[in-house]
């Protein structure tokens, strides 16, 4: 599970995916006491999946989903996302 720093619970998140058999790559908090080691290169691939995210919600259509069709909205992404991917 990938997520921010604010997800860096023990009990509430960390220990719950660990005993489901889950991999959490949540950056310690600076204020930890025992700070604990994450995957910094997945993290850093969360961080752009998150910036594409955000270019993505800057086409008025898809920010408020103009196609209420599946397959028209799913149309709409992909030349959004092409148009992204080109420039």
């Amino acid at each position: 599970m990938l997520a921010d720093k604010g997800y860096d619970a023990d009990e509430r998140v960390i220990e719950r995916l660990q005993t489901q058999g889950k991999t959490a790559v949540i950056p310690p908090k600076r204020n930890r006491n025992h700070p604990r080691e994450y995957d910094r290169d997945l993290y850093k691939a969360r961080h752009l999946i998150e910036n594409f995210f955000a270019k993505l919600k800057q086409y008025r259509a898809i920010a408020t989903r103009y196609d209420k069709r599946a397959a028209n909205f799913l149309g709409a992404i992909y030349l959004a996302a092409s148009v992204i991917w080109l420039n």
